[in-house]
């Protein structure tokens, strides 16, 4: 009898072992959600214990999940760019960097398949919300005492001690603050709705917490220009035109005494037109975030027209503005040399022309598809997308570091439980 229960036992233990294989990779994309807003040698290193636990679940039908459009562009973009580097003018070096940026894409099928099987997504989500949280009070520290700041002990170059920076950039921090306070208005108005009010009074708080520190430490132009639109996605999708009304009356009136009481975001506002005023003035040398931007567009669009098919190959972009720049003495804005001209879909028309650009947005559009419907991973994986798209108008970000993994986390883990819960009620 005793033989029996210890064999019971240990066959209870060993297949409570062997069903841990499908939490394991959960936890460590949860990890890598912890890390992200703080590092990004910890996000690198985090990745390699996650595939080396993915290869220990079920992956058999992972051939036929990577034919969907949803997998299978990402692909194609990363496909693309390894092709590229054949055509480029690029030296080898530079065109084998550029393939990192796209290659991050190729985790995005991976995690579709993980999360439209195993139900651990929420980890994620709240472990990469706990991080901002930490982050965001971190950062009021930081605004206090600039010396707090990390990045006087884990900045590997020059760095500038700013005010309510704690790691890394204004940028990131903004993206990751705006996109955190909006995604958690879907769950406030459902715990309403739930009566379960201190639970949305808690997350209530943590939003006004987001938002109070980007209005009144450190905002990037960027966040504020996609903020709104965000809100106005929500109030879209989600409430009665009535009370979209309301809630967008109340955010106006909001929005006007923060303009009143916080300077910040007056400078921050103010910034744009003084950039621009300052990029018309012929005879101003003088570089700003808005004149550079321009500039940068102006040159791309002339080497798109260059090669508008299939463009100048991976990795090309850094050698295009070096052969036409001026001399950074006399011009110090036409001397400028980049690898980004702060433009998703311009980066991707440069190297891969309009093949690339087609590609690229084929991607989004699926993406946003994806996520049609009710729930908390719909509303997380439109936000993210809608986020991306807009933020790309300025920037690279879904070529970028942090707004890269970000897309890449909230896309595959939303897009897996997006597609999960849809099954489940067909």
């Amino acid at each position: 009898m005793t033989e029996v229960l210890n064999e019971q036992g240990r066959a209870s233990w060993l297949s409570a072992i062997w069903a841990a294989r499908y939490r394991t990779p959960a936890r460590f994309v949860a990890l890598v959600a912890l890390l992200l807003p703080w590092s990004t040698t910890g996000v690198t290193f985090a990745l390699v214990p996650w595939l080396i636990a993915l290869a220990f679940i079920d992956l058999r039908e992972l051939p036929r999940s990577l034919l969907r459009p949803i997998c299978l562009l990402p692909i194609a973009l990363f496909v693309l760019a390894l092709v590229g580097t054949l055509w480029s003018v690029a030296p080898w070096a530079e065109r084998l960097h550029a393939l990192g940026p796209p290659a991050k894409l190729l985790v995005i099928p991976l995690l579709i398949y993980q999360f439209e099987r195993w139900p651990y997504g929420k980890w994620v989500f709240a472990a990469f919300l706990v991080s901002c949280a930490l982050l965001m009070l971190y950062s009021f520290a930081v605004a206090i005492d600039p010396r707090l700041s990390l990045k006087l002990y884990l900045s590997r170059g020059p760095h500038q001690v700013e005010s309510g920076i704690a790691v890394r950039n204004y940028i990131d921090q903004s993206q990751e603050f705006a996109l955190c306070a909006i995604a958690l208005v879907y769950p406030i108005v459902t715990l309403v709705q739930q009566g379960r009010v201190r639970i949305a009074a808690l997350f209530a708080v943590l939003a006004l917490g987001f938002l109070a520190n980007m209005m009144f430490v450190v905002v990037s132009r960027t966040a504020l220009v996609t903020l709104p639109v965000l809100l106005v996605v929500f109030a879209l999708l989600h409430l009665r035109w009535r009370t979209a009304l309301v809630a967008g009356a109340a955010t106006a009136l909001i929005a006007v005494a923060l303009w009143a009481v916080s300077p910040h975001l007056r400078a921050t506002v103010g910034k744009f037109q003084s950039d621009y005023e300052r990029s018309l003035e012929a005879d101003n040398n003088s570089i700003s975030g808005m004149g550079s931007r321009l500039e940068y567009w102006r040159k791309s669009l002339g080497f798109i027209a260059d090669a508008p098919l299939i463009g100048h190959g991976t990795g090309s972009i850094r050698g295009l503005f070096a052969g036409v720049a001026a001399n950074p003495h006399d011009d110090p804005l036409r001397g400028e040399i980049v690898s980004n001209p702060h433009n998703q879909t311009l980066s991707n028309a440069v190297q891969w022309g309009v093949v690339g650009v087609l590609i690229l947005y084929a991607l989004w559009i699926a993406h946003l598809l994806m996520f049609r419907g009710e729930g908390l991973a719909c509303w997380i994986g439109m936000l993210v997308v809608v986020q991306n798209m807009l933020s790309s108008l300025l920037n690279t970000h879904l070529f970028d570091f942090t707004s890269g993994w970000i897309y890449v986390l909230g896309v595959g883990v939303a897009g897996g439980m997006a597609l999960a819960a849809r099954r489940a009620s067909s």
